[in-house]
């Protein structure tokens, strides 16, 4: 059975960083997808970043020149570093992988808090 498990999340003041982490364990296969995904009290889940075959990236607006996705899609492990934060980027972030970029089939981390104090 696969299992995503993140770390890396806390409390951190306004304008400091944080490194999210997150390895899939008892996958046979490669994802060629994994991404982080946030959700704020009474918002809906939203995309921050996403990493396809270890080296494209793409990330939300809001985010874009602060934090910095990256990872070893051979390892099927995902970083988040995440710099300069605001109080907006409190919020559950879970870690996302998926066997094929657009596969219907994906698998989600249990999230891990991160809040930021202004």
């Amino acid at each position: 059975q696969v299992q995503l498990v993140e770390s890396g999340g806390g409390l951190v003041q306004a304008g400091g960083s944080l490194r999210l982490s997150c390895a899939a364990r008892g996958s046979t296969f490669r994802f060629s997808a994994m991404g982080w995904y946030r959700q704020a009290p009474g918002k809906q889940r939203e995309l921050v970043a996403i990493i396809t075959n270890g080296a494209s990236t793409n990330y939300a607006d809001s985010v874009k020149g602060r934090f910095t996705i990256s990872g070893d899609n051979y390892k099927n492990t995902v970083y988040l570093q995440m710099n300069s934060l605001k109080s907006e980027d409190t919020a559950v972030y879970y870690c996302n992988a998926r066997p094929y970029v657009y596969s219907s089939l994906e698998y989600w981390g249990q999230g891990t808090q991160v809040t930021v104090s202004s």
